[in-house]
């Protein structure tokens, strides 16, 4: 029989030496009767690959019940707009603002989604975003054109998150304070960087803009820019090893590591791609307001990492789906929205937000422990 981990050898993320597999969390020689099978690799990827699937039987049954649950309270949303603001809420003006809303967040979401099934959690996107979309509208940037300056959103995002991700994986810092260090930091460049004043997107650059204003079917480019940043993450988690990975470590990582998959590189290049969804997102959020600000995404972080529990994504790893987070993202943006045209304190949507989270993380639990 050919050996599982051959056939991976020279895909991205796989670790094929032998002192990967040798050698242990702190670098010490792994026993040879500690050492897995053979066929160790293949097991624990068959799991994460059954995982990604929404699992089988019962796991299976629970992830299509939630994905129908969301689109049934989604439904009632509508219909809550349909007779609190009927004159509003069904035009065709304010579903585009929802959908405009959702992309900017939504892509976030996604590179949230890939970090929290790994085990993680990521508190800087918001100001990883905002430290992109002003370094990519300083005038120096800017003199390069439209191209360069969504570049430069991209690698900034990704860049940050490279650093979060090596301070978790190879600094051994916990999560949580990483990204926490990464958030204040990145917000305090970017204010810096701008002296707290908002930066123009300048007329010869409205290439940037036009993602906004160009309609094409009646929806504004960056909503398809959107569609397609979901899609492609669909398929990196579903379809690829890759995703498989992601399942693998953030559901065991300990079992990841002695079936020869390198945890701490690929977590931080989970770290990498949250980075690289918030240059996206610095780039369409440039587009929608025209602006580079160090005020740029406040609290998204909130609202991508509810959007991904709403979804139905353990917070502790190892199991959740990119179609969930995005119809938990839907579900906040059309509360916001509803907030919005009922004339609702901005106070108001954070508290209804925060019990959505306490409420979605009970059931969470319960769902765990009813399993158990």
């Amino acid at each position: 029989m050919t050996d599982a981990r051959a056939s991976d050898s020279g895909t991205p993320g796989d670790v094929g030496d032998p002192p990967a597999r040798d050698l242990g969390a702190a670098g010490e020689q792994v026993p040879e009767d500690a050492r897995p099978p053979a066929d160790e690799h293949a097991r624990v990827e068959n799991q994460a690959r059954a995982t990604a699937a929404t699992g089988p039987g019962v796991l299976g049954r629970m992830g299509q019940a939630r994905h129908l649950g969301l689109v049934v309270a989604l439904a009632l949303l509508a219909v809550v707009g349909l007779v609190t603001t009927p004159e509003s809420f069904a035009t065709s003006s304010n579903l585009v603002s929802i959908l405009a809303l959702a992309s900017t967040i939504g892509v976030i979401t996604v590179g949230m989604t890939f970090v929290i099934i790994g085990g993680g959690i990521d508190l800087s996107v918001g100001a990883v975003m905002a430290l992109a979309s002003v370094w990519a509208t300083t005038l120096a940037t800017q003199a390069y054109g439209p191209v360069v300056m969504a570049i430069c959103a991209i690698l900034v995002g990704t860049g940050a998150g490279l650093v979060s991700g090596f301070l978790i994986s190879y600094g051994r810092m916990v999560p949580f304070i990483a990204t926490l260090a990464m958030l204040v930091a990145a917000r305090g460049l970017a204010q810096r960087m701008s002296d707290r004043r908002t930066q123009l997107v300048q007329p010869d650059n409205s290439a940037i803009v036009e993602l906004s204003t160009t309609r094409v079917l009646g929806l504004p480019l960056l909503v398809y820019i959107f569609a397609l940043v979901v899609a492609i993450g669909w398929l990196v988690l579903n379809r690829t090893t890759f995703g498989r990975r992601t399942y693998a470590v953030g559901g065991n990582p300990e079992a990841a590591r002695l079936a020869g998959i390198d945890v701490r590189r690929h977590t931080m290049t989970l770290y990498a791609l949250s980075g690289l969804c918030c240059g996206i997102a610095a780039v369409l959020i440039m587009a929608r307001t025209t602006t580079g600000s160090s005020t740029h995404g406040d609290l998204y972080e909130l609202d991508a990492i509810a959007a991904v529990i709403i979804g139905g994504t353990l917070l502790t790893g190892g199991r959740g789906t990119i179609i969930g987070s995005i119809l938990g993202l839907l579900i906040f943006t059309v509360i916001t929205n509803l907030f919005i045209l009922n004339g609702l304190n901005t106070s108001d949507q954070l508290i209804a937000k925060g019990l959505i989270i306490v409420i979605a993380v009970l059931l969470q639990r319960r769902s765990l422990e009813s399993r158990t």
